[in-house]
């Protein structure tokens, strides 16, 4: 088994991992304020989208990453330890898919909510004229 410790990697753009990277690494990418559309659309178009990890003070803009990134798992300010086994799904999105991963399509049923309509409508009288 090969353990390493913890590294934190600047790179410039998401093209630079072509594959998900697992273990304690930590990827940052600078970007103006103005770039963030573009940040998220590379994010989105890479394929893979097991987690995503969002600090920020403001709600609003956690929010919206949030809404606009196609990913399993998102942590907002907390850490990334993983998903809570038996309530949150494991199996991400897109190229990281569902498939044989902790949770999958085996919990879709804990996520499912029955709904329910019954309704009552008086009777109406309904005339038209063929004319």
């Amino acid at each position: 088994m090969l353990l390493f410790a913890p590294h934190i990697f600047e790179i410039s753009s998401l093209e630079q991992l072509p594959e998900e990277v697992f273990g304690p690494v930590l990827h940052v990418i600078r970007y103006q304020a103005d770039e963030l559309n573009h940040v998220l659309t590379q994010i989105n178009k890479n394929g893979y989208g097991l987690t995503l990890g969002i600090h920020s003070r403001i709600q609003a803009f956690a929010d919206y990453i949030f809404n606009h990134t196609m990913v399993g798992n998102t942590y907002i300010n907390r850490n990334m330890v993983g998903a809570v086994v038996g309530t949150n799904p494991f199996g991400g999105c897109g190229l990281s898919g569902t498939g044989p991963k902790a949770g999958g399509p085996h919990y879709l049923l804990r996520f499912a909510t029955e709904k329910n309509a019954d309704r009552k409508y008086h009777r109406q009288r309904w005339e038209y004229s063929t004319d």
